[in-house]
């Protein structure tokens, strides 16, 4: 389903000087129709209160949701960008790691729409997002 061209060094190295790297989001993982990363769950990511902020969770799906979009294209011919988003917070986190799986509900050739579910170190579901993507054309 991915370009072969996209490994976890290509995908990580695309964060350089970003929101991603600034708040340490690492993809870890490429499989067959889905993609993973992590994020911490610390000052970066918390919200007043000291647990993950609901932004910093909806962070990691856009991330996971738009860059697994992408890695289904010729990145010399199209690209995607968001439409819209949402995300249901399910369980609350204050320390650790969270763990992000994107993987697809459809994939055309305009729109592609993604489901990602955050969950904890205990595997414990703390959020569910979906992410609807354009999928433009590059101009010549």
């Amino acid at each position: 389903m991915f370009k072969e061209i996209f490994t976890l060094e290509v995908i990580n190295n695309l964060s350089k000087n970003t929101l991603v790297e600034h708040i340490d989001i690492q993809f870890t993982e490429i499989g067959d129709d889905y993609l993973k990363g992590t994020m911490p769950v610390d000052k970066r990511t918390h919200q007043p209160l000291g647990l993950l902020h609901g932004g910093a969770s909806v962070a990691l799906a856009e991330t996971l949701g738009s860059v697994a979009a992408t890695m289904t294209l010729n990145p010399e011919e199209q690209y995607c960008v968001g439409l819209d988003i949402n995300a249901n917070h399910i369980k609350s986190a204050r320390e650790g790691t969270v763990e992000g799986t994107a993987r697809p509900l459809h994939v055309g050739k305009k729109t592609q729409v993604w489901e990602i579910k955050i969950t904890n170190e205990q595997k414990e579901l703390v959020c569910v997002s979906r992410i609807t993507l354009a999928v433009l054309d590059r101009k010549k």
